[in-house]
């Protein structure tokens, strides 16, 4: 199948795919005589499980990882296991700072009067 059939298929667009065999995440899908790109049932699986990965935040690097696992028969699933808890302590620590910069904010917006004074708490604590 062509490029927009495979991204139809996938859930990513045609840009995403080409992206990902350049940094090669993907491997060099087959070309027709024409030169096209030709994708087959393996490939739109592979591009669904990255699709998934990238919807979880997985970077590209753990990506990679987690399809060398996926493609190994002999893999540990600690192997696996270990990869998830390490992008769940990176969206922990994510959560935690996102927290701290809501409630920030918050404070920031709640000590600002928001009339037609010119005093702006939110603009003195952003030049500290």
């Amino acid at each position: 199948m062509n490029i927009g059939e495979a991204a139809k298929l996938s859930g990513l667009s045609a840009k995403m795919i080409r992206h990902y065999e350049q940094i090669q995440l993907l491997k060099p899908a087959a070309r027709s005589a024409a030169g096209y790109r030709q994708y087959d049932e393996q490939c739109i699986e592979v591009l669904k499980f990255i699709r998934q990965a990238r919807v979880l935040g997985f970077s590209i690097a753990q990506i990679d990882e987690l399809l060398s696992l996926w493609q190994n028969p002999t893999r540990s699933s600690r192997a696996v296991k270990l990869v998830a808890q390490q992008h769940l302590a990176e969206v922990e620590h994510k959560l935690r700072d996102l927290a701290a910069m809501q409630a920030t904010l918050q404070n920031m917006i709640s000590a600002c009067s928001g009339d037609e004074n010119s005093h702006c708490a939110i603009l003195e604590q952003l030049a500290q």
